[in-house]
């Protein structure tokens, strides 16, 4: 074996995914390690930065004993990386405090703020295209500054999840394009967007300079060598967030090619040259590919609801885990498509697109004597779908997309019988592939090998992107899924100042 490996880690809300890659595409070795989510306060989700790179240093050292590959052919290391965190760290590079991560909605009133500041939200929409909240960054930097000044005072940069790794490994800060975009980012001048940092009174000197996905940030530092049982000197490359790496992974990387993320959380991604801004929640971001950009809507809670849900009713038979989510799936199978018009919505942690909210919850609506658990399986797999299928339409309205097949990857489109309802609720064809796990590790491991030139652009993605299964929309369901999709379209225009009276208060700072 003389074939040059690229080491790419796949930093996720739950775990590390690491994989050992030839420039052939054949994943030599993978290994995942898994860390804790802490929630000190209702709507605050915290993660600690060391778990990430502990997690780093475990999973490299797993695949490099499992491959038997030397060190000397590994010729480039990249992260993808959940996006969003904010990290504050002091002159000598330690955090401050936890990541405050992505799902975090501690700001809303910050937001609310930011948004006054427009003349309220309604202008704040008209302006921007989208309004914010308070899981969005800029109302979080607001909120560190006031609430907790003495963290502000010591802050000497603020680095993502991914910056914060690239410092972990090079010793060096640079953001990356695609990272930046959570923070405000100018795609046409590809640098911060400075007014609305000024407008929320954060200071600009406390974030470091800007890379390219396929940019080379430093070569690995002895220290973090060590630690790896890597040589000193690897390439460590910019790589992305993981909304970016899984469109690269998916092979949806050309004009107008749709793929959906199916994990913790769920979005739609669409690659696209245009820049066609931001609405109902979707936002466009730059994409992997530094030519290109990416229109994305994320349903914040998808796969961890079907977690909770086999956590906490699956496990009166005390059997593993495995058979525990085998259980649930032959529910859902055995289940009428429809759930006999029970709805469960995804709402766990509020939700981004297709409808921006902090306050709305997951909710159980029109259970009856004749729904059964089975039902509640089938009815949170077939809610995502719902809401899949409401950014799908808001992407083609808004955005004047045409999107007739989606390639998905993430551990949901293992699932055949998912991936038919999706199919079917949708009403597009459904494209799975042989690793989807791996698609934000193997996609962030391309930028990799295009930036150090063994591949030569992302035309040759759909090279190393091999195909596993197709999904027709049946005619069958379509009826009830038609009419199970308008209710569930209603209800969270009933319920939402519910939500709200129900929620704003509580999950506000006491």
């Amino acid at each position: 074996m003389s074939r040059k490996c690229v080491l790419s880690h796949d930093v996720g809300t739950s775990s590390t995914k690491t994989i050992l890659i030839d420039q052939d595409g054949n994943v030599l070795a993978n290994a995942s390690v898994s860390y804790p989510i802490y929630t000190p306060h209702p709507g605050w989700v915290e993660q600690d930065p060391l778990d990430y790179w502990n997690a780093i240093t475990k999973g490299t050292l797993c695949v490099m004993r499992d491959s038997g590959i030397p060190p000397e052919l590994i010729s480039g290391i990249v992260f993808t990386t959940q996006a969003m965190g904010i990290i504050p760290v002091s002159k000598d590079g330690a955090p401050l405090c936890r990541n405050i991560t992505w799902v975090d909605g501690r700001a809303e009133e910050q937001a609310i703020r930011l948004m006054n500041k427009f003349l309220g939200k309604d202008v704040f929409r008209t302006i921007v295209g989208i309004e914010i909240t308070g899981k969005d960054v800029l109302p979080k930097l607001m909120w560190l500054k006031q609430v907790q000044p003495e963290i502000y005072r010591e802050t000497d940069k603020v680095l993502d999840v991914n910056a914060y790794l690239k410092y972990k490994a090079t010793g060096k800060q640079l953001f990356e394009w695609s990272g930046a975009c959570s923070y405000t980012f100018d795609l046409k001048k590809k640098d911060w967007t400075k007014i609305f940092f000024k407008i929320a009174g954060f200071d600009l000197n406390k974030l470091p300079g800007l890379m390219r996905s396929v940019d080379i940030i430093g070569g690995l530092t002895k220290e973090a060598g060590e630690q790896m049982g890597l040589h000193a000197g690897i390439p460590v490359f910019g790589g992305c967030d993981d909304t970016q790496s899984a469109a690269v992974g998916s092979g949806a990387t050309g004009e107008g090619e749709a793929h959906i993320y199916t994990g913790s959380s769920a979005w739609l991604g669409v690659t696209t040259s245009r820049n066609p801004g931001f609405k109902n929640g979707a936002v466009t971001l730059q994409s992997a590919d530094p030519l290109k950009n990416l229109v994305v809507g994320i349903t914040e809670s998808a796969g961890s609801n079907i977690e909770w849900f086999v956590d906490h009713f699956y496990t009166d038979d005390k059997s593993g885990t495995d058979e525990m989510f085998r259980k649930f799936e032959a529910d859902i199978d055995t289940t009428p498509p429809g759930s006999d018009h029970l709805i469960f919505t995804p709402w766990f942690l509020g939700e981004r697109c297709p409808v921006s909210t902090t306050t709305t919850r997951g909710t159980v609506f029109n259970l009856g004597l004749e729904h059964s658990k089975a039902h509640l399986a089938r009815a949170m797999c077939e809610g995502i779908g719902y809401n899949l299928r409401w950014s799908i339409e808001n992407f083609e309205k808004d955005f004047k997309f045409r999107i007739r097949t989606i390639r998905i990857v993430g551990g949901g489109s293992v699932n055949d019988n998912w991936m038919q309802i999706l199919a079917d609720i949708t009403g597009r064809e459904i494209v799975t592939t042989l690793q989807p796990r791996l698609a934000g590790a193997i996609g962030a491991s391309l930028c990799a090998f295009i930036g150090s030139g063994m591949i030569s652009d992302f035309s040759r993605v759909k090279d190393f992107i091999r195909e596993n299964k197709k999904f027709i929309p049946g005619t069958e369901n379509k009826p009830v899924y038609d009419a199970v999709y308008r209710s569930y379209h209603e209800l969270y225009y009933s319920l939402r100042k519910t939500y709200r009276h129900a929620n704003q208060k509580r999950f506000l700072l006491k």
